[in-house]
């Protein structure tokens, strides 16, 4: 594993047991999904400190305007369907209308994430539980090889 991919995952590990809060970026006190995405990218160099527009925890539901995705691409392109999930990359999962929910691979099919229902971040399967059924693809944030 490169030194870049091995430090993305050892920052998202930092961000364990963080409480799940809506729009907060905080390690160890509050983070929401695309929040830790941004935090941990930025603490590793690769984008800069993100600002996120507000956005209503239910907006996936009502909304068919593809919002995380929007964002997601000033910084990421989407892999190819079929590629192989690499640590470090960010796996999507579909929630209401679209792909709503990111991860950060640490090895696939592990992922780690700010999860609202568990109340924090955690390390989770892709392919079983609540994640199970939704994988919308993989994305690579752009400097990572």
């Amino acid at each position: 594993m490169s030194t870049l991919r091995t430090a993305i995952v050892a920052e998202a590990l930092t961000w364990l047991e963080t409480p799940f809060h809506h729009q907060a970026r905080l390690k160890g006190c509050g983070v929401d999904c695309a929040n830790l995405l941004a935090g941990v990218f930025a603490a590793v160099g690769l984008v800069p400190a993100i600002a996120l527009d507000a956005y209503p925890q239910d907006w996936h539901i009502h909304n068919a305007e593809p919002r995380f995705l929007r964002e997601l691409s000033l910084y990421a392109d989407p892999l190819p369907t079929g590629a192989q999930a690499l640590p470090g990359d960010i796996a999507m999962f579909q929630y209401g209308r679209h792909a709503a929910h990111g991860a950060i691979v640490t090895n696939w099919p592990q992922v780690i994430h700010a999860w609202k229902d568990q109340g924090r971040v955690v390390l989770t399967e892709a392919d079983s539980g609540p994640l199970a059924g939704r994988f919308a693809g993989l994305w690579r944030v752009r400097g990572v090889a």
